[in-house]
């Protein structure tokens, strides 16, 4: 089976053309495959799947086999991938993900896609000012869903943080029964914000397209920044414009094509 590894930001999926043949456990792949030592290494898996709402639908899966609900980052890779692979001339691309059908918006320069805006959805911004505790330590926090969710915590020195043991025990509190990602962030200006990322079920990645506008908008509720901000992660900035819709716009790059048997993966791991 023959696979893609792309990046956005360098938050790394694996992402496989499922337009005529699906694997049989995606979430046992997933884990397999995302391993560095023993597998391809990533964050996750992705799958590109046909749809009857949309052009094309998106299945993704972290690195311990949960399955996401979305990816801002993986969509604007997948974007990159059905133009650039001829599965579409479109671009303006939908896609259906677990969290609805988002469109990409494709920058295309000589054949090549440069850039790609995604419409996030709307952030619902739950509650701000709680308060949990975690490693013996009090944190406060804002609880932001788009379309999966988000802890965002607004705090000094995020560069320099051990984000490790933190993320770890706020993305499995009681108060988050379903897990959340978690975001450490600390605002600039109006309109920079600096953040790392502890996503769910996959650690900390070097970006994350979902955790962005969750910031962005916690930000907003909390009057640190305006409707357009740039979100400085750790693989590099991504531009949020909130509204009604948000929109996030950022880079994607293949890195390379591989192959893999599946009765092998399966069989060295037994």
């Amino acid at each position: 089976m023959k696979f893609t590894k792309m990046q956005g930001l360098g938050n790394d999926y694996i992402y496989l053309d499922c337009m005529e043949r699906v694997p049989e456990d995606p979430s046992a792949l997933s884990i397999l495959l995302s391993r560095s030592h023993f597998g391809v290494g990533a964050d996750g898996l992705v799958l590109i799947l046909p749809s009857d709402k949309a052009d094309f639908r998106m299945r993704m899966f972290n690195a311990d086999g949960s399955e996401g609900k979305m990816c801002g980052n993986a969509s604007r890779c997948i974007g990159k991938y059905v133009y650039e692979r001829g599965l579409t001339g479109k671009t303006n691309v939908t896609l259906e993900t677990l969290s609805g059908i988002r469109t990409l918006r494709l920058a295309v320069h000589n054949g090549i896609v440069e850039q790609v805006s995604v419409g996030m959805g709307a952030a619902q911004v739950k509650e701000t000012g709680a308060v949990l505790t975690a490693g013996g330590r009090d944190w406060r926090y804002t609880s932001v869903s788009v379309g999966n969710p988000h802890c965002v915590i607004f705090c000094q020195g995020v560069e320099e943080m051990d984000i490790a043991a933190p993320g770890r025990l706020i993305e499995n509190h009681p108060n988050f029964p379903d897990r959340t990602n978690v975001e450490f962030a600390q605002a600039l200006d109006p309109s920079h914000i600096r953040m790392r990322v502890w996503e769910r079920g996959s650690g900390e990645t070097l970006a994350c397209g979902t955790g962005a506008c969750a910031v962005a908008a916690a930000a907003e509720a909390n009057g640190l920044c305006g409707k357009e901000v740039t979100v400085l992660l750790r693989g590099g900035p991504l531009q949020i414009q909130l509204g009604e819709e948000i929109i996030m716009t950022g880079p994607a790059a293949f890195v390379f094509d591989g192959e893999f048997r599946e009765e092998d993966l399966y069989a060295e791991n037994q």
